[in-house]
């Protein structure tokens, strides 16, 4: 299932850059490359269709991506296969209580003082 959706996301999310890359800045975009008078769609419906798109797709996007943290393979369970890396990491290294490190403390700095006035 995971992977599945991760798929989808990779699919929308090259859907939605080509998309932005097609729409122009200042509004001219794909009507621009078929310009001419038989047109079926006018330039206002080709700018509409293409920010509804935008639109969607991002919201797609986001779904998925909320799908995919709910998906998310959890962690090690008992009598699956550790992973490499941290089957490295353990063995590099082991495990030690895990102590913390001495807070620093802040010394006032070494002031000299001038000796006292003899009289």
């Amino acid at each position: 299932m995971y992977t599945l959706v991760v798929i989808l996301i990779l699919i929308v999310s090259v859907l939605l850059g080509l998309i932005v890359l097609v729409q122009n800045s200042k509004g001219g975009g794909l009507v621009s490359n078929f310009g001419g008078a038989n047109q079926m769609m006018g330039v206002r419906q080709t700018t509409d269709f293409l920010e509804k798109a935008t639109w969607t797709l991002a919201g797609v996007l986001v779904v998925l991506c909320l799908i995919s943290s709910i998906t998310l393979p959890k962690g090690n369970k008992e009598g699956t296969p550790k992973s490499e890396v941290s089957s490295q990491i353990e063995t590099v290294l082991p495990s030690a209580p895990a102590t913390e490190a001495p807070a620093a403390t802040m010394e006032a700095p070494a002031t000299t003082e001038a000796p006292a006035e003899q009289e």
